[in-house]
């Protein structure tokens, strides 16, 4: 078996609209196309014993062990691999289970995919799970112990962590979008204007000054202490004589940690002796300059986290530790330990496993204990010398027992820092009590604490702890979303994506869009080039300045990632016709009706997917929505608009001469066509199409019908506005149009408009795209046949695996399959072909470039027309 392809799709895609992460692997079974499951000896018994725990995948029979009656009963092996990379995903602690496997038309190749939590742990696991199963195939071992391990490091390396983790998952439960920003915990929670951003559990509300304000240990003691907090005495140390100072203050037992630590990293407490306070000194010097020196405070370790000013949660925290049998040495205490289900490697657990470091040999050469030490029945023996989670501690939830006191002391300490999200270490005997009566002490004052211990403590109840941040970043009222309207069709995308971005700015918004030119914020071009892709979709919801999102959605995005956006408001289809056939597994009309359909199908419920009702392929899928449909069409007496009008439905016709808006009877006239200039005086019925989607979108979100109309009439083709979209160059002696048509359907449009030129010639200028198929290209040959007097045939770039020769041939099949005849000659490069044309053009004569690459057309154009306006002006 060979992989073709693996791809991770991050957004809607056409295998689900609702399951967005998901990997699709393009996979070649060679022989094994010809080995079913059931012809293979052994192969049940050995998957048995190798996934067990695949017992429980139910499959299409609907019941326990359903997938194993399908391997008896025989099924391909693609199959079997999406049921084995979803497997050893959970078996690795990232549980998930959609999977789909498809056939395509090319027998043995088969679209295999499954989805995942972690991206990298998804694509690993396919290429894992192909070697699973010609292990399986062929009865070799397998270490899948190490492949499970693997996948625990790479999710370790790039997952989000537990306190990250926990508000984005928060986000999700209230239907919040969110975006990764890099590889690290900077997410950004909403679209646009209303996005906020966190990292960790500092947020885009927290004070830079209260964070350098907890983060120096001194400053903190200082302001607190100044509050009438109370606080461990101590001092700082840079040196042994300001050790010895301090000690001679404060005496032992004392407390040695970095000023600028975190994570306890560089502590050493409960020092009580010289030799070790200058070697705890020294330690803690690896982390920090200076070093904060306290009185050793006895009690227990507490956390107490308070958002926006009020308390939400309480843990009393244990260092990692092994409670003695008498019989085991140290060594296997924890390893004991490490067996438990609750303990896991990195955040994959409610609780870590306890590693041995340079902090564990230190605390244990106090006792005068190694490893090999068989401690006393009952005999705790601590392992590190700070309670993290991160190094194996664990945590006891005491919210509830919290003492009103300390409760106000904790938020007071809050507003006092002047952190959103603080987190207080408090040392006590207990919290029931007032701190000022058990003698308790405020440790230290934490920026971005950490969740984890109250997310899931080892004892007592989780408390959702991400909820409250959730509830300061996005108080009732205060929306997390930007509006979007995403285009897609096979032709017109870019015309009615620009042409709805001018509507939405003239009615006062913030607009962003993409085209296939490039990224426009405020029609600021910001990246050049075909940007009609999630990328490029998620380029615009990332900007804090879009009020607005207008996304031009083509289909190679679709296919190669999904879609860029959770869902949208309204979405449009502008015509589904016969281009990139043969491409990507997608053979016929229908399937790129499929593809399509991925945008309207990710309109919101009570959003509006906007579809052509001249187009038989819209149809279908406006009967397949959930969402509200409205349809516009070129001919009043259409019979679906008809039946829509009888029922009373919002539609948008083009009737004597109007762009109309109609429910049921009644009408309203936007604006006469021809004073729309986008539709060249009403002749370019294609574009006349185009504006009848962008104004019916534009009615359904709530534009004023005058405004509506206004925007019509400014919006003026040219080639700043609507590069390669009918761009017209008038010459004195002739004119030049420039159009990005390049399938057969756009071949036509302009083949239409051309029918109302009055010219002395006309002459064309085109060339093939080497993906398409034969008969397409053939196709557009012939339209252009029909069309122009004289044909300049190009053909230099977008070869895509053909030879020039080979399409040119195909060019001149199809100008003589069409039956006219008409002259044409043959320069390959699209400047000079440019140029040859202008130079020899005739009196009254009209050139039409079709062009794909618009701007490099553009750009010699305007260049002669410039020089002929300058030699006028002489």
């Amino acid at each position: 078996m060979k992989i073709l392809k693996v791809q991770a799709l991050r957004g809607p895609n056409i295998w689900s609209v609702q399951r967005k992460k998901l990997i699709q692997m393009r996979l070649d079974l060679e022989e094994m196309e010809q080995s079913p499951t059931n012809k293979i000896e052994g192969f049940r018994e050995r998957l048995e014993v190798m996934f067990p725990t695949m017992i429980e995948h139910r499959c299409s029979e609907g019941c326990r062990g359903g997938f194993f009656m399908r391997i008896e009963k025989g099924t391909w092996m693609g199959h079997v691999i999406e049921h084995i990379a979803l497997e050893i995903q959970t078996l690795a602690g990232m549980n998930t289970g959609f999977g789909r496997t498809r056939e395509t038309k090319t027998p043995g190749i088969y679209n295999v995919v499954f989805s995942y939590t972690e991206e990298n742990v998804g694509l690993f696991a396919a290429e894992s799970a192909v070697a699973i199963a010609e292990s399986l195939i062929n009865a070799t071992h397998y270490d899948l112990d190490a492949d499970l391990q693997k996948m625990r490091e790479i999710r370790e390396r790039v997952r989000l962590g537990p306190s990250t983790g926990s508000i984005v998952e928060e986000a999700v439960a209230r239907d919040i979008p969110w975006i990764r920003l890099g590889t690290n915990s900077l997410v950004q929670l909403g679209y646009g204007i209303n996005q906020m951003r966190f990292q960790a559990t500092i947020t885009c509300k927290t004070s830079s000054i209260a964070v350098d304000i907890a983060c120096n240990k001194e400053q903190t003691k200082k302001m607190l202490d100044l509050a009438s907090i109370p606080v461990a005495n101590g001092g700082i140390c840079v040196d042994d004589e300001d050790l010895e100072e301090t000690i001679k203050k404060i005496g032992y037992p004392i407390v040695i940690k970095p000023l600028d630590g975190n994570h306890g990293k560089g502590a050493s407490i409960n020092v009580k002796k010289w030799e070790d306070a200058v070697e705890g000194l020294a330690y803690a010097k690896k982390y920090s300059h200076r070093v904060i020196v306290e009185k050793f405070i006895t009690g227990y370790d507490f956390r107490v986290l308070v958002i926006d000013n009020k308390l939400v949660a309480a843990a009393k925290r244990e260092p990692a530790h092994v409670k003695g049998d008498g019989k085991q040495n140290i060594q296997q205490l924890i390893d004991q330990t490490n067996l438990d289900p609750k303990r896991g490697y990195g955040h994959e657990n409610v609780l870590t496993q306890i590693d041995v470091d340079r902090d564990t040999t230190d605390l244990l050469e106090k006792l005068n204990y190694t490893l090999e030490t068989i401690p006393k029945k009952d005999e705790v023996v601590y392992l590190k010398s700070t309670a993290n989670l991160s190094t194996g501690g664990t945590s006891i939830d005491v919210t509830d027992m919290m003492h009103p006191e300390n409760i106000f002391l904790c938020e007071r300490i809050s507003r006092v820092i002047g952190l959103d999200i603080c987190g207080v270490d408090i040392m006590a005997e207990n919290l029931t009590q007032p701190l000022k009566e058990n003698g308790g002490c405020i440790l230290e004052v934490n920026a971005a604490p950490g969740f984890r211990m109250h997310l899931a403590p080892s004892e007592g109840l989780p408390r959702n702890v991400a909820a409250p941040v959730i509830d300061m970043l996005y108080p009732p009222g205060k929306t997390c979303r930007i509006p979007i309207i995403a285009v897609t069709g096979t032709n017109g995308k870019t015309t009615t994506t620009r042409l709805l971005a001018h509507i939405v700015k003239n009615n006062g918004f913030k607009v962003g869009f993409t085209t296939s030119d490039g990224i426009y914020i405020q029609n600021h071009m910001m990246e050049k080039g075909d940007t009609t892709g999630p990328i490029s979709a998620e380029y615009i919801l990332r900007d804090p300045t879009v009020e607005f999102a207008v996304l031009e959605t083509a289909r190679g995005g679709i296919l190669r990632s999904g879609l860029g956006f959770s869902r949208c408001d309204i979405g449009i289809i502008t015509n589904i016709q016969e281009d990139h056939l043969g491409i990507s597994d997608i053979h016929t009309l229908d399937d790129l009706a499929r593809v399509k359909s991925t945008v309207v199908k990710s309109v919101k419920k009570d959003g509006w997917a906007i579809l052509n009702a001249d187009d038989e392929q819209c149809i279908k899928i406006g009967n397949e929505l959930s969402c509200n449909v409205a349809y516009f069409s070129m001919d009043e007496n259409n019979a679906l608009i008809k039946k829509l009008g009888a029922e009373g439905k919002i539609v948008a016709v083009y009737e004597n001469g109007f762009i109309t808006i109609k429910k049921g009877e009644w009408k309203i006239r936007i604006e006469r066509a021809t004073h729309v200039p986008l539709t060249l005086g009403g002749k370019a019925k294609f574009m006349i199409a185009n504006v009848l989607a962008a104004t019916l979108a534009s009615y359904l979100w709530g534009f004023k019908t005058e405004d509506i109309s206004l925007s019509l009439q400014t919006f003026i083709p040219s080639a700043a506005q609507t590069p390669g979209r009918m761009n017209i160059f008038e010459f004195k002696k002739f004119k030049v149009l420039i159009d990005f048509a390049h399938n057969a359907s756009g071949y036509k449009g302009v083949e239409e408009y051309l029918q109302s030129v009055t010219a002395t010639k006309k002459i064309g200028i085109i060339a093939g795209v080497g993906d398409r198929r034969d008969e397409d290209i053939k196709e557009c040959a012939a339209i252009a046949a029909r069309m122009f007097d004289h044909i300049i045939i190009r053909q230099e770039k977008h070869l895509r695996g053909r030879t020039e020769e080979e399409i040119i041939n195909l060019i001149m099949e199809g100008i003589a399959e069409s039956g006219k005849e008409v002259t044409h000659e043959i320069i390959k490069k699209e400047v000079e072909a440019i140029k040859h044309a202008i130079d020899n053009a005739e009196d009254g004569s009209f050139i039409t470039a079709l062009s794909d690459v618009v701007t490099n057309a553009i750009e010699i154009v305007q260049e002669y027309l410039d020089k002929e306006n300058e030699e006028g002006n002489e």
